[in-house]
């Protein structure tokens, strides 16, 4: 058989991850509203729901579900579904459900008043249904959609007045600003909430998305979110009832010591937002390894410390410039994703959209961030797909079967994943005698235990991995008593695994792109310098 190349292996790798996502997923939608437990989304039967959710703009000028003059809704939706998503972070603003006048435009007075013919045309060939609907029917179709494909839905009320989002001075940033009128708000949260409720795909609500600006203030920020949450609930108990935090939803570290005050229970969700551009000096200022330190730890402090305080955490934006072609990109999106999959949160990536309507006054504008193409017809990278796969499945919780959680969500035992990033796999081995190699993070023979005396072993079996020298691949022993099966996490990030081998020196874990083989190579990037790039060499052990 011919040796299958570096692109062709990924691609199947990619292939049969997507399957497995898609198969488990397909019946996600059910008659049971989501609760929280502690810092779980469950289900009414108490089992760990996961939010593996993409970013699906309406809130712009045209104030329609983006793509539909490029692709039907309806294959907008399988889609989704194709890619491993579960979920979808479906954004409105809050004038489309206060303003009469708004909300009775129908789709095509709301694109001849923008004077998009083109867009229009679009609509016509691909969504007719929906072109003389009214624009609030039109938000209704779509949710409705979403939920025939058996995807749950988060309803983000993302601005007041329809538009790009977000500026420190474009009136939609905070309480009391120029479109930010709080009874305006409380009574579009009302309308809506009450609007989906008994829609069982609809499981919750954002109340606002990235607060900002010169009057925030913690002080108002708990009087007008506990007055939203109320607000909801009193319309719809069934959602979760979600919280940004302030400075565009990059901080929530003023409830390390002050508390939300709700009338009901089990429905609280927090949400952060976190991109390179959120710490663009760090990324550009250190090494990798250096700024993943301090990204790393300025998430916990802002919002990652909530999970230990015992509430879901759902990191509702994240992603990357796919047409920057940028080292520091990458490195941030692979820091990015050792932790999400080390924390295990609930989140939405941004975004779904290959292209925009209109973006201040830009027309048929390409979204550089978007999983699709331009004219949406395709995924732009499916290396980016194979990268968050892991992520998309839960990898700990209650309810989950074997190793990956209890009835009570607590680990139980000291069962690990050793994650690369840079892929989204995790290494596995096919025998004893077989090289490691990467593979799908759910594949049964992933499990590894790290044990006190720091090896790496096959889960509950005597074989460890030992190193045995730069550019040879990672092997198992059964004897793990020499220096070169003893694994520690070093550098700043402390996501290189390192070993000694017979002359004293130091080598790391490493991945052979070309066989996609886990081999030893020596340490590369752990010192200060800004250019190298350690990706291949990163590795994270996940706890289940």
């Amino acid at each position: 058989m011919a040796k299958l190349s570096m692109f062709s292996l990924a691609n199947l790798l990619f292939a049969l991850i997507i399957f497995q996502c898609v198969i488990s997923q397909s019946k996600l939608v059910t008659d049971s509203p989501l609760y929280t437990d502690s810092r779980w989304i469950v289900d009414g039967e108490g089992r760990r729901v996961k939010l593996a959710c993409v970013n699906w703009p309406s809130h712009i000028d045209a104030v329609l579900a983006e793509g539909l003059s490029k692709q039907p809704l309806d294959a907008i939706s399988k889609r989704i579904v194709s890619m491993g998503f579960n979920c979808v972070r479906f954004t409105w603003p809050t004038f489309l459900f206060t303003s009469d006048s708004l909300g009775a435009l129908t789709v095509r007075q709301s694109f001849q008043n923008l004077n998009l013919s083109q867009a229009l045309a679009g609509i016509q060939d691909n969504n007719p249904f929906i072109i003389d609907l009214p624009l609030r029917k039109a938000f209704q179709a779509v949710v409705n959609n979403l939920g025939a494909n058996h995807l749950m839905a988060i309803l983000d009320n993302h601005i007041s007045k329809p538009g790009w989002c977000c500026s420190l001075n474009d009136g939609n940033g905070f309480f009391g600003d120029e479109y930010f009128n709080v009874d305006v708000w409380l009574k579009g949260l009302s309308r809506v909430a009450a609007m989906f409720r008994g829609v069982p795909n609809v499981v919750g609500m954002s109340l606002r998305n990235e607060l900002r600006g010169s009057r925030q203030n913690v002080d108002d920020w708990f009087r007008y979110m506990q007055q939203g949450a109320e607000t909801v609930h009193a319309a719809n108990p069934d959602v979760l009832v979600i919280f940004s935090g302030l400075s565009y939803d990059m901080d929530l570290s003023f409830l390390g010591n002050r508390s939300v005050n709700l009338s009901f229970n089990n429905k609280l969700v927090f949400e952060a937002h976190r991109y390179k551009f959120s710490n663009t000096a760090t990324w550009a200022d250190h090494s990798a390894n250096e700024a993943c330190r301090i990204t790393q730890d300025d998430m916990t402090s802002k919002s990652g410390f909530l999970l230990d305080k015992g509430f879901p955490l759902f990191v509702s934006e994240f992603g990357i410039d796919e047409s920057a072609n940028d080292a520091t990109d990458e490195s941030f999106l692979n820091c990015f994703l050792s932790y999400a999959a080390e924390h295990d949160f609930d989140w939405a990536i941004w975004a779904l959209t290959g292209s925009y309507y209109i973006i201040q006054g830009k027309t048929n504008t390409e979204e550089t961030y978007g999983l699709l193409n331009f004219d949406w017809s395709d995924v732009r990278n499916p290396r980016l797909l194979q990268r968050i796969s892991t992520i998309q499945s839960p990898i700990k919780g209650p309810g989950l079967p074997g190793l990956r959680g209890t009835n009570t969500g607590e680990l139980t035992n000291t069962g690990q994943l050793i994650f690369h990033p840079s892929t989204g796999l995790c290494v596995i081995r096919r025998s004893v005698f077989a090289p490691l190699t990467l593979g799908p993070c759910t594949h049964p023979k992933a499990l590894w235990s790290y044990t006190t005396k720091k090896t790496i072993s096959l889960y509950e079996a005597d074989f460890c991995i030992q190193a045995d020298g730069p550019g040879k691949p990672g092997k198992l022993r059964n004897i793990c008593i020499d220096p070169d099966t003893k694994w520690e996490a070093i550098s700043d990030s402390k996501l290189h695994l390192s070993s000694t081998v017979g002359d004293g020196k130091t080598v790391c874990l490493d991945v052979d792109f070309h066989t996609y083989n886990v081999v030893t190579n020596w340490c590369k990037c752990v010192s200060d310098d800004k250019t190298c790039d350690p990706s291949s060499q990163w590795f994270k052990l996940i706890k289940i």
